[in-house]
């Protein structure tokens, strides 16, 4: 049949049936032109939300999956080298590598790490073999002359409370600072003078939480002597800078005084001795403090022991029956044998002769390994490609049979 239908056969259609006829008749024309589709399963595709409804997006480029890495490029000819690697030391006894000048030394519970301070920086660094340095805290020093972070010592119970005291240089003049994790440095003792010279100074802990403080005489031997002054004494307080009970003169802190230079503090439990080295101007000397004793004005006078010669005593370590000595200017390390008594027996050794350069801290693990550091970047020193650094090793052997 062709032509249009007669009138009276057309039926009007409800509009919303003509719409549903139309796409039906849609769908099939698509199928007639694509061929049988394919519908995926939906429970087979990730939740998405829908589209966005409007201009046609252009996918973004895309990088290529990764590969295996390229070698590098070598340098351009005539062109720089590339950067030098990791500071490694070939001694496989050097702990840490690189930094600046080492002024003490304390081995931590375990002796595995220790802690070491730097005197020009003010870092307190955490150090340990195959291990990066890492930096516990920092103090603001002024490290002009011999100042700076020279003295660590820690808690007796720093397992337990973390709590570190250093003496330090500041801006305001020398101090004892108390450092507690994750805290700034707290002042314990401050007032004590400062010089262009003459402020080094040590710090050591007795085993009942005493501080035992060496000062240094800021470059004025007359401030030694003076009863009024904290400059060139040694002075024993408790952790909050109070005078200690037991010092000699109640409400001072003075339990010795004559000091120039002081370069370390350490208690020796085997013979019942503190021992503090010293540079005193015309020779180097180290001083022996005994319980009950009183050092009292020009101690360094009558020390335990002297070096004519002044090898530039710096950091101590003691025990196992040994008394080590840093020697800094003779780039060695000086060996004694203490008694009980405080004095010395058999010959004195000087060892590492030439070996790190210039030793200064020291300290004894529960170990028994010695760590040693060097400043070789001071004044003086010679450094070499992987100075300064922290040494860990064996205690050589010596002795010593009484003063010069």
């Amino acid at each position: 049949m062709s032509g249009p239908l007669p009138r009276a056969l057309v039926r009007r259609r409800p509009r919303g049936v003509t719409r549903v006829a139309a796409a039906v008749l849609f769908v099939v024309l698509a199928l007639l032109a694509g061929g049988c589709a394919d519908f995926p399963d939906a429970s087979s595709q990730p939740w998405r939300d829908n589209p966005e409804i409007g201009p046609e997006k252009v996918p973004a480029p895309q990088s290529p999956a990764p590969s295996e890495p390229s070698p590098p490029a070598p340098p351009p000819t005539g062109g720089a080298a590339p950067p030098p690697g990791p500071c490694v030391d070939p001694d496989p006894q050097v702990v840490a590598t690189c930094l600046a000048p080492v002024s003490s030394v304390v081995t931590l519970p375990g002796a595995s790490a220790a802690l070491v301070t730097e005197r020009t920086t003010g870092r307190i660094l955490r150090v340990a073999p195959d291990t990066p340095p890492q930096v516990v805290a920092t103090v603001p020093v002024d490290a002009a002359g011999d100042g700076g972070l020279t003295g660590l010592a820690l808690s007796p119970s720093y397992a337990e409370d973390q709590l570190m005291y250093v003496y330090a240089t500041t801006a305001g003049g020398n101090s004892v600072l108390r450092i507690a994790q994750g805290d700034v440095p707290k002042p314990v003792l401050s007032g004590i003078p400062r010089g262009s010279t003459g402020n080094r100074g040590a710090i050591g802990v007795e085993p009942n939480g005493t501080l035992l403080v060496a000062t240094g005489d800021a470059g004025n031997a007359a401030s030694a002597a003076a009863p009024g002054s904290l400059a060139g004494k040694l002075l024993r307080i408790d952790a909050f800078g109070r005078p200690a009970p037991g010092n000699p003169t109640p409400g001072s802190p003075v339990v010795g005084s004559g000091l120039h230079a002081p370069g370390d503090v350490c208690p020796d439990v085997t013979s019942n001795t503190t021992w503090v080295s010293d540079r005193a101007g015309t020779r180097d000397v180290l001083l022996g403090v005994r319980p009950g004793s009183v050092p009292g004005a020009g101690a360094a006078a009558a020390p335990a022991w002297t070096w004519p010669d002044r090898p530039g005593v710096d950091g101590c370590a003691a025990g196992g029956g040994s008394l080590f000595v840093g020697l800094s200017d003779a780039k060695a390390m000086y060996v004694l044998k203490p008694t009980a008594e405080g004095r010395f027996v058999g010959t004195p050794e000087a060892v590492l002769q030439n070996t790190y350069g210039r030793i200064s801290g020291a300290d004894l693990g529960s170990d028994g390994m010695l760590w040693i550091g060097t400043v070789n970047k001071d004044p003086g020193g010679t450094p070499g490609a992987t100075d300064d650094r922290v040494i860990r090793i064996k205690p050589p052997s010596g002795g010593g049979s009484g003063p010069d």
